[in-house]
């Protein structure tokens, strides 16, 4: 029963440890079990932060940055990874991203300026393609900054420049395209697949997590709708239904519209880059997680992406989780054999901070019972 071959490849557990730090633990409660167990760890991410760190993990590459726009406008600097095969990966997170908004957080006035700004380096040191995550944005701005940083005009019914931020959106009566269009072929990490506007939208759904009330709310989805009609007559795409439009607060949706964006999920790329399908290949079990397992973790994040991969090749998934939520159940119909969690119920931060380590370890020791029990899958 011993000597099995364990992928383990999960995702972060936001606010206490990087996806590294995970795949380290569950190898350590795992060896404890069994110390003949041949480990390969292989830490991911969808696409919001850590989507850089992971393909940097996997694939190499160099650390870049940039003097480009904060959340607000401020300058800041801001990094992102170019790796060996020319792909520059820009994490949208990295200059446009809530925290960076801090106890001001405000998407009508955030932008994405940065991240246009980002790509326009990132295009002059030489990349040839883009990949753009899309996670973890403060913003509502239908992606009309980094647009704007491109070269793109956005005039209201006068004929005057618009200020690329969410408030002004309603304002847009025409679009103007770059003297020369961006070079580069972009692919955007998008993990949900919420439309441009509307009751499921980018700002009914993420605008009041990013500090938005009711009526900034109406005022930004009024916005994206009269950009999107704006999109249609004048760049000739068609975003308003668009499965993943919303992301980023519209950002999918304008990447498509600005840059020629193909909107993919982001764990797919990650999977894809990394190598993922031959490794599973070798793999008696694969184990995923994340820190909270819930309804959402089956619509194309990290566990549903590696458990669909893992099914097809026929593999079974284990997951390790931090805590279940409402709904988790849900993964199981998605490729996951069994789930196991770190902790029955969620736990205050400042008590997770403190027991994350040791309870994951200890997680990973109670699913080892289920491998070392299980029959060989490879013969």
């Amino acid at each position: 029963m011993s000597g099995k071959r364990i992928l383990i490849a999960p995702d972060s557990f936001k606010g206490t440890l990087t996806a590294a730090q995970v795949a380290d633990l569950i190898a350590e409660g795992l060896l404890a079990a069994d110390p003949t167990l041949e480990i390969t760890r292989l830490p991911v991410a969808d696409g919001g932060e850590g989507l850089a760190e992971a393909l940097r993990t996997c694939c190499g590459g160099t650390a870049c940055s940039a003097t480009v726009s904060g959340v607000f406008g401020t300058p800041m600097q801001a990094g992102y990874l170019l790796l060996p095969d020319g792909t520059a990966v820009i994490e949208t997170a990295a200059c446009a991203g809530l925290p960076l908004a801090g106890e001001k957080k405000n998407p009508a006035l955030a932008t994405t300026r940065g991240v246009g700004e980002l790509m326009l380096d990132a295009a002059r040191s030489g990349a040839k393609r883009i990949l753009l995550g899309l996670g973890g944005s403060a913003t509502n701005d239908g992606g009309i900054g980094a647009a704007s940083a491109l070269g793109w005009q956005f005039l209201n019914a006068a004929g005057d420049p618009v200020e690329p931020v969410g408030a002004h959106l309603a304002d847009i009566r025409k679009i103007l395209p770059p003297a020369t269009p961006f070079p580069l072929p972009v692919e955007a990490a998008c993990d949900v697949e919420n439309p441009f506007f509307g009751p499921q939208g980018a700002a009914y759904v993420f605008a009041p997590q990013k500090g938005a009330d009711p009526a900034m709310v109406a005022q930004l989805d009024a916005g994206l709708r009269q950009l999107a009609a704006v999109i249609a007559a004048d760049c000739g795409s068609d975003v308003a239904a668009m499965p993943g439009a919303g992301a980023a607060g519209g950002f999918g949706g304008g990447a498509v519209a600005f840059f020629g964006a193909t909107l993919k999920k982001g764990i797919d790329l990650v999977l894809d880059a990394a190598g993922f399908d031959a490794l599973a290949a070798q793999a008696d079990w694969i184990i995923t997680g994340e820190g909270r397992l819930d309804s959402q973790s089956a619509d194309g994040k990290v566990i549903s992406g590696v458990a669909k991969r893992g099914a097809a090749a026929g593999k079974p998934v284990l997951a390790i989780c931090g805590c279940k939520g409402d709904g988790w159940e849900r993964i199981l119909g998605c490729g996951v054999t069994a789930a196991c969690f770190s902790t029955e119920t969620p736990k205050p931060m400042a008590e997770l901070l403190r027991t994350c380590r040791s309870d994951l370890t200890a997680a990973a020791k109670r699913a080892a019972e289920t491998i070392l029990h299980a029959p060989d899958q490879n013969g």
